[in-house]
């Protein structure tokens, strides 16, 4: 087993992530970006398929993808987080360029909006790609 990439994470919350100057593949983490469980999951999922999906796939520049995970469980009892998105970036000057853009705000804004159950957790990492 080796390790082919490293991973660094900072934690900041509301509507602008804590940004870092770190090399390697750089993803830019949601949760409702981490999204709490909102006060009503139907009204929630209409709005982030309709609205927050369609939008982050046009207004996020230089993103390499995006992975939304709805969160189904935990073995400890009730989840933190209703859904988990980690949108992906080549560098961490195209993830700066996306969150100073007008689109990267406005997307940051909107996923603020549609999280009824609380504020969204902003994350910014750089992944462990783990090889067997």
């Amino acid at each position: 087993m080796h390790i082919t990439q490293h991973r660094y994470t900072l934690m900041g919350e509301g509507g602008s992530p804590a940004l870092a100057q770190q090399g390697g593949k750089h993803v830019w983490r949601e949760v409702g970006r981490d999204y709490p469980t909102p006060t009503d999951v139907e009204a929630f999922e209409r709005r982030y398929q309709t609205e927050h999906v369609p939008m982050a796939v046009e207004k996020l520049g230089g993103k390499s993808d995006i992975v939304a995970t709805k969160v189904l469980g935990s073995p400890g009892g009730t989840a933190p987080f209703h859904r988990i998105v980690e949108v992906h970036f080549p560098s961490m000057d195209v993830l700066n360029a996306c969150a100073a853009s007008e689109g990267g705000k406005e997307t940051l804004a909107h996923a603020a909006a549609i999280s009824s159950g609380g504020s969204p957790v902003i994350l910014v990492a750089e992944d462990d790609t783990y090889t067997f």
